[in-house]
């Protein structure tokens, strides 16, 4: 459970080393999550699944550009700046004050309270998650329809993680990650503002210090705010619950001195990289894990990619439930948002926000 406590924490700012190390070792053949090698690799995606699992053989997977590895552009640049927030005396394996998140209407303090044990659904005795990666991957068909992801999405939802929605119905869930601000996040606003869609923004700690107004806003617009760990590391290599807890504690914190309410309940790995122990952990500490099932490269702020390339990507592997993800430094992002949810709508896909994703 999360209180109003606060516990230490290193300074965004400075893990900057730390980022550009791991950004330099992020890139998964599996996909990418927010940040892959400079040069696009079309990777192929290897998720073993069977046909009774996923209806299409390994050779009717294809190549899985149109995703990534949570950012490492969320990482390198994340650090840019950033002020001691609390100058931290312990590192990420720290100690950390027992916390429980909670929905942004506040209020609740804990998962029992919150949703009731005998409202939440628990995995059977027997019970065991399956990830075939640690690295988050998808496994794409013909255009137009559901990837395949690490998991089935009815064993995901055990643990209160999802990727994709219903494919009956022509709905996006749109989100973004936000590693750090460089100018791209207010016409994002804009154009979601203009066209009323709320997102879901996943931030880190150097993002909260540094765009604390963009934070404001984005409550006050309607968006729901995610948490996307303070130091954006790799959570799938703490083991340890409390370090675990910290990453995310520390966040939810800092958003609720900024803004006076509290943080989402939703979760995002960084890289998307996580194992089963990690799922079950977000799960007990009353997260909901959202992965993706579209998003493109995006994220390297020296190899943006053009108009045509960005539109192509984002149009044709569309598909119903889509949990789109795109990250807010973009400049591409932010010059064809406008257009690009303009031709979604006339596609026929309309735009809900997370909370109904996570209660189908």
């Amino acid at each position: 459970m999360r209180n109003g406590k606060s516990g230490s924490r290193k300074s965004a700012g400075k893990t900057a080393a730390v980022f550009a190390v791991m950004m330099m070792t992020a890139v998964t053949t599996t996909g990418v999550s927010g940040c892959q090698s400079a040069a696009e690799k079309e990777t192929e995606v290897s998720v073993k699944r069977t046909q009774a699992e996923a209806g299409r053989t390994d050779t009717e997977q294809l190549s899985a550009a149109a995703f990534d590895t949570e950012p490492d552009a969320d990482r390198a640049d994340a650090a840019q700046t950033g002020t001691d927030h609390k100058t931290a005396a312990a590192e990420t394996t720290g100690t950390v004050t027992e916390t429980q998140p909670q929905e942004s209407t506040g209020g609740v303090q804990t998962m029992t309270d919150e949703r009731g044990e005998s409202d939440r659904r628990q995995p059977p005795a027997d019970f065991e998650l399956t990830l075939a990666s640690e690295d988050w991957g998808l496994s794409f068909g013909e255009a137009g329809t559901q990837p395949g992801g690490n998991a089935l999405p009815e064993d995901l939802a055990w643990y209160d993680a999802y990727y994709v929605g219903d494919d009956s119905e022509k709905v996006i869930y749109l989100t973004f990650d936000c590693g750090y601000e460089n100018g791209n996040t207010e016409p994002i606003l804009d154009a979601l503002q203009k066209h009323n869609v709320k997102a879901a923004f996943f931030v880190v700690g150097h993002f909260l210090e540094t765009a604390p107004e963009l934070v404001k806003r984005m409550v006050e617009d309607g968006h729901t705010v995610g948490n996307h760990t303070y130091h954006h590391p790799d959570m799938s290599s703490i083991s340890d619950r409390e370090a675990f807890q910290k990453e995310l504690d520390d966040v939810a914190e800092l958003f609720r001195e900024i803004t006076g309410t509290e943080l989402s309940v939703y979760y995002r790995p960084p890289q998307g990289k996580c194992n089963a122990d990690n799922l079950k952990a977000a799960y007990e500490l009353g997260y909901k894990t959202i992965f993706w099932s579209l998003a493109y490269v995006d994220w390297d702020q020296n190899n943006q990619p053009g108009h045509d390339e960005a539109f192509d990507k984002l149009t044709t592997r569309i598909h119903p439930g889509a949990v789109v993800l795109l990250h807010n430094t973009s400049s591409t992002n932010a010059e064809i948002l406008d257009e690009l949810l303009t031709k979604w709508e006339e596609m026929g896909y309309t735009f809900k926000p997370l909370s109904e994703l996570t209660q189908l």
